[in-house]
């Protein structure tokens, strides 16, 4: 065995660590995101288990606000829908209708102060808006991972394994412009 055949073993043991290497590292990435979706996932079920007793404290008082409570309940539904099939652009325009929603249910509370005395919605009230802010920072680090992700993938020599091995780009988890803005619920109550 000369020593042409000895170099090129080296740079072929080499070449494999780096792809393995590479391999690897989109691995991991891959996991992130899976991740970062299931902080998101977690909090978007303590809030659809929420948002019944919610509208069922609503209902005590605001008789004449019908419309209101189906639209959040049928924005619940689908987000839940969207969450559970794991559509991304689906829960980001679901997530937009329900945020619409409780911005609405809030606001009219305003009209009831027996409601807004109620100690149960008060509850409710502080319980959904924790939890929208949890949703909101997990949006943020899953759209960082997905971000990451994606960059990678697309990056040489990068794209050589993403490409080879099936590695696919994520859907960042975005809102309609008006919902972006984030829902002040304690500006809605004092």
């Amino acid at each position: 065995m000369g020593l042409t055949s000895i170099v090129l073993i080296v740079l072929l043991v080499l070449l494999a660590g780096y792809a393995v290497t590479l391999y690897n590292a989109l691995v991991r990435l891959k996991h992130s995101i899976s991740k970062a979706w299931a902080n998101i996932d977690v909090l978007l079920k303590q809030r659809h288990e929420e948002l019944p007793k919610l509208v069922e404290t609503c209902k005590q008082y605001m008789q004449h606000e019908r419309t209101t409570l189906e639209q959040v309940v049928a924005a619940r539904q689908a987000v839940s829908n969207a969450r559970v099939q794991g559509d991304v652009n689906a829960l980001g325009r679901a997530e937009s209708g329900l945020r619409a929603g409780l911005g609405q249910l809030f606001a009219l509370a305003e009209n009831y102060p027996e409601l807004k005395a109620n100690e149960s919605f008060q509850h409710l009230q502080q319980r959904i808006s924790g939890l929208e802010k949890g949703i909101a920072d997990r949006r943020e680090l899953y759209n960082e991972a997905v971000n990451l992700n994606n960059v990678r993938i697309e990056q040489f020599p990068d794209v050589l394994i993403a490409r080879a091995m099936g590695f696919k780009s994520g859907d960042l988890l975005q809102f309609s412009e008006a919902e972006k803005a984030d829902v002040n619920i304690k500006s809605l109550f004092s």
